[in-house]
């Protein structure tokens, strides 16, 4: 026979866990909100930066039959040199979320040091950071905090850093690889290179009627104004995006927690309700057993 106050023991934990769950998945419901509010606001600033950057890019293009002749626009076919920077989450609970990060991350490292490569890593996220020291591989930079409280201030610094060192030629080319949100129950990874700035990616216009003059002497200072200005903004909408991300991806996880919860409850409810009946028979058999044997 089932024992009753275990059962009812169960049932009392599950509910417990029941009620934090749910109570989790509106905590997130809320901040994404929040955050999806912010990475809208966020967006238009990205698309007209790109458009300003675009222009001037083709207004170089144009003027130049071998391309930009930029630092930052500099084509190399087969780099000697890769940072790879990527986001995680700073917690868990959100089911595949950091996962996906990681495990694309690991892809990247392998293919590259395949060739001869070499890859620095640049961690933000305590999730990320905690899985890539644990299997002893090394990290050049981390940070914690970051991701889960995103400040342009600080991301700017931090990918400023990376940006000098491909300046300087300290690495060839840098890749930005985070779990980015689409709408509240889908997210998708994304992979951009950061630097150098693929030319290819921009919409250049043959037929342009933008009335913007540059001087060909401030071609180069106003182009490398705006490709860091829109190095750094696009860490930031990175981790604006990957913490949207984040907070959809808990909230679906702690959804699929409570219905598993809630279930969990049923099951254990009848279960409790037939060994109380069984608990019930077999007294009533005993009650009625002694009755016969005074006979």
């Amino acid at each position: 026979m089932a024992n009753l106050k275990e059962i009812k023991r169960k049932i009392g934990s599950v509910k417990n866990t029941q009620k934090t769950t749910n109570a989790m998945k509106l905590v997130s419901s809320a901040k994404l909100k929040r955050t999806e509010e912010l990475a809208k606001k966020s967006r238009v600033y990205a698309e007209k930066l790109t458009e300003l950057l675009n222009e001037i890019a083709q207004k170089m293009q144009n003027a130049n039959a071998d391309g930009i002749d930029n630092v930052y626009f500099k084509d190399v076919q087969n780099p000697k040199k890769v940072d790879i920077v990527f986001i995680t989450a700073d917690k868990g609970l959100c089911g595949g979320f950091n996962s996906q990060t990681i495990k694309r991350v690991k892809t990247l490292l392998a293919e590259y040091q395949a060739k001869d490569v070499k890859v620095r890593l640049r961690a933000v996220g305590r999730k990320g950071i905690d899985f890539f020291k644990f299997n002893n591989v090394e990290l050049s930079d981390e940070i914690i905090g970051l991701s889960a409280a995103p400040d342009f201030k600080a991301s700017a610094e931090f990918i400023s850093e990376v940006a000098e060192s491909y300046v300087n030629g300290d690495t060839d080319k840098i890749i930005l690889v985070h779990n980015g949100y689409v709408n509240m129950i889908t997210q998708e990874l994304r992979e951009d290179q950061v630097l150098p700035v693929d030319s290819s990616n921009l919409e250049f216009n043959s037929a342009s009627t933008s009335e913007l003059e540059v001087e060909p002497d401030d071609d180069n200072t106003l182009l490398d104004a705006l490709v860091k200005r829109y190095v750094e903004y696009t860490m930031y909408y990175s981790l604006i995006d990957s913490l949207a991300a984040e907070h959809s991806a808990r909230m679906q996880a702690m959804d699929a927690a409570t219905t598993n919860a809630k279930e969990m409850v049923k099951e254990l409810t009848v279960k409790y309700n037939k060994a109380r009946q069984e608990a019930i028979t077999t007294e009533l058999i005993e009650i009625i057993s002694g009755m016969e044997s005074m006979k």
